[in-house]
């Protein structure tokens, strides 16, 4: 009776609890320790209940030298003494493995067996929050190959965790409709942002300039420092012609033709506060069955190899000039871009569309 009052207590404090025996497997974890590692486990190794990354299912074996957390407890028993650590961890979070510290706290309790109290968690709840935000962008992301009676492919890879980049692809009455933004920074901040574009650029507007120009005005909404802006590039395909306008987006738009590839821009602020009332255009351009077309953000042409040289527009260019459908396209860009250059510093995003 008084073991399970005692149990119910700690069940119940905040603190995340774990009881420890002589061969250092877990024999109790409360809901707090399960809640912090997602493991759902109440007894099992140490690798087991923390979810650890490094063959958590054989935990005390040799592939586990040197671990903090192992060695924290075995101390704790060896010495009969109370240890504080500071555990840095590989830990499985959904797919993903991460890197995670915290502060550990191991006090012998007699009979063999000992208890580990964690504090200082932070590093821990931001990984799984920061999941959370990657899952929630995923799905930010197109959902199909088909748009308005168009085939389309794209490549979304952000550098960090959460990326700033957003394709999307849409259907206005019979056209097919391609978006891509670039926000400001980089992590958590850009990732909210470009969650604003998503919700704010407006899907129903036959016009790709007059969409930009809304977008703009609800930026304005927000009331955001100068430092925050979005540069976007916007097309609509009809049956024989695209219509396009951008905003601040410096990457050209390609068009691949039997004759050539046809670099498209147009001049024009991006979506800030930097100015009243901004004016944004659009312009078209023929094209005929077969043609490729092509939406990049600056992650693509501004990426440097170890030399410091960038891939630019003319690495795009040749990439599209060997490349017969724009699902070719795209995975030929990734291959190259890989090849070209192995440590990522921007969001690479990129939009093409069979003709």
């Amino acid at each position: 009776m008084i073991e399970k009052y005692y149990r119910r207590i700690i069940d119940g404090v905040p603190t995340a609890v774990i009881v420890a025996d002589q061969n250092l497997n877990a024999v109790f974890t409360n809901p707090a320790f399960r809640n912090l590692f997602l493991s759902g486990k109440v007894k099992g190794s140490l690798g087991e209940v923390t979810r650890c990354a490094n063959n958590g299912m054989r935990c005390g074996g040799k592939d586990c030298r040197g671990c903090p957390l192992y060695n924290a407890f075995d101390d704790a028993l060896c010495t009969n003494k109370t240890v504080n650590r500071r555990i840095y961890q590989k830990v499985r979070t959904d797919s993903v493995t991460r890197d995670v510290s915290y502060s550990l706290t191991v006090k012998p309790l007699g009979d063999g067996l000992c208890m580990g109290t964690i504090d200082d968690a932070y590093e821990l709840e931001i990984a799984q929050e920061l999941q959370t935000a990657k899952n929630i962008q995923q799905r930010l992301l197109p959902a199909g190959n088909w748009a308005g009676g168009k085939r389309y492919s794209y490549m979304y890879i952000p550098c960090r965790d959460i990326g700033g980049d957003l394709p999307d692809v849409f259907t206005v009455g019979n056209s097919a409709c391609g978006m891509i933004a670039d926000v400001s920074g980089k992590g958590i901040s850009a990732g909210m942002l470009s969650a604003f574009v998503k919700a704010a650029y407006d899907k129903k507007e036959f016009s790709p300039a007059k969409a930009i120009a809304n977008l703009n005005a609800k930026f304005a909404e927000l009331n955001l420092d100068e430092k925050n802006y979005v540069t976007v590039a916007a097309v609509r395909i009809d049956g024989d012609s695209i219509t396009y306008s951008t905003a601040g987006h410096n990457v050209p738009i390609l068009l691949k033709t039997d004759s050539g590839i046809t670099r498209i821009m147009l001049n024009s602020p991006p979506v800030s506060n930097w100015f009243e009332n901004p004016s944004y255009f659009e312009d078209a351009i023929h094209y005929k069955k077969g043609d490729i077309l092509v939406l990049l953000t600056d992650g693509v042409t501004e990426c440097r190899n170890a030399r410091g040289e960038m891939f630019g527009a003319d690495g795009a260019i040749k990439t599209l000039s060997v490349s017969r459908t724009a699902d070719e396209f795209i995975k030929n860009l990734e291959e190259n871009l890989k090849n070209f250059c192995s440590d990522l510093n921007d969001d690479i995003t990129a939009i093409a569309f069979d003709l």
